[in-house]
C-alpha cells in the first residue's frame, strides 16, 4: 500500500487509450485527490499546453487541473532558461512548445538562434527541417523535446520527434540533446515542479524504455501497468525491473 507516497503518472496507455479513459482511471485520480496525495501527470507529448490537455482529460471524465500536468515542452523551456536565460531559438513544434518557451522569456527566431528546438507537430515541413539542418550545421545547439520515433495517428503510426531528430542529425552531423523521458532531467524537473523528493514518489507508466527506466534512474519506486505498450512477457528481457507490475491503475491503492 503506497500510503503518503506522491505519484508521477504517465498519460497515454496509463490513464487514457486513444479517445477513451482507461477503466478505473477516474476512480484512481479521485482516490489520490480524496487522500490529498500530490500527483503529476507526466506526458512525453509536447504538442499541447497543460490547459489543452486538462480540457481533453476532462472530456474523458478525468478531472485533472492544468497545474497537475507536466510536458516535455515545459521541461525543455526550463532547461533552456537555466542554460541560457533570455536566449533565442528556432522552433519546430506546436503551441505547447512555443508558449512554454515564450513563458520563460525566449525569443523565437530563425536569425542566428542560440538553439534549434525540435518538438512534435501535426505536419512536418521539409522547408522547416532544411532550415533546422542548416542552423545546426552553422552552430546552433540542437535540442529535442522527446526521443519517441513514432506515435499513433488516425490511420496508423506517424513519424514523431525522434525520427525527425535522426534526419536532422544525419544531415547536419550533430546529435540532439533529448529532454523528455527517459532522461532523468525530465523526471527531476517534474519532481521540482511538484516540490517532492524522488524517494517519496512513485512513477507509474506503461513503457519499460521510458517510464520505468526513467523512474529507476531518478531513484523512484516504479509501477508498470499493462494497459499500454509493454506486455508482461516483455518485462523479463530488460536488465532493470519495475518495483511492481499491475494490470491497470485500478489496482493501485492509495
Amino acid at each position: 500500500m503506497e500510503t503518503r507516497k506522491n505519484f508521477l503518472i504517465d498519460m497515454d496507455g496509463v490513464l487514457v487509450a486513444g479517445r477513451k479513459a482507461i477503466p478505473g482511471a477516474r476512480q484512481f485520480i479521485e482516490r489520490l485527490q480524496a487522500a490529498g496525495v500530490k500527483f503529476l501527470v507526466l506526458t512525453n507529448n509536447p504538442l499541447y499546453a497543460p490547459g489543452d490537455l486538462a480540457h481533453r482529460l476532462q472530456n474523458l471524465g478525468l478531472d485533472i487541473p492544468a497545474d497537475r500536468i507536466f510536458t516535455p515542452a515545459m521541461a525543455t523551456a526550463r532547461f533552456l532558461a537555466w542554460q541560457k536565460p533570455q536566449g533565442t531559438a528556432f522552433v519546430i513544434g506546436e503551441s505547447g512548445l512555443t508558449s512554454a518557451l515564450h513563458e520563460v522569456g525566449y525569443v523565437i527566431t530563425d536569425i542566428n538562434p542560440d538553439y534549434v528546438v525540435l518538438g512534435e507537430t501535426h505536419a512536418y515541413n521539409l522547408e522547416m527541417i532544411t532550415k533546422a539542418i542548416r542552423l545546426v550545421a552553422a552552430g546552433a545547439h540542437f535540442i529535442a523535446t522527446n526521443p519517441d520515433p513514432s506515435g499513433p495517428g488516425e490511420g496508423g503510426i506517424v513519424p514523431a520527434c525522434g525520427a525527425m531528430a535522426a534526419l536532422i542529425e544525419k544531415a547536419s552531423g550533430f546529435s540532439p540533446f533529448f529532454v523528455g523521458k527517459p532522461n532523468p532531467l525530465m523526471m527531476r524537473t517534474a519532481l521540482n515542479y511538484l516540490n517532492v523528493h524522488s524517494e517519496d514518489t512513485i512513477m507509474v507508466g506503461d513503457r519499460m524504455d521510458t517510464d520505468i527506466i526513467g523512474g529507476i534512474q531518478t531513484g523512484m519506486e516504479t509501477i508498470l501497468v499493462l494497459t499500454g505498450v509493454t506486455r508482461r512477457e516483455d518485462v523479463r528481457r530488460y536488465p532493470y525491473q519495475p518495483t511492481r507490475i499491475v494490470n491497470s491503475v485500478a489496482d493501485i491503492e492509495v
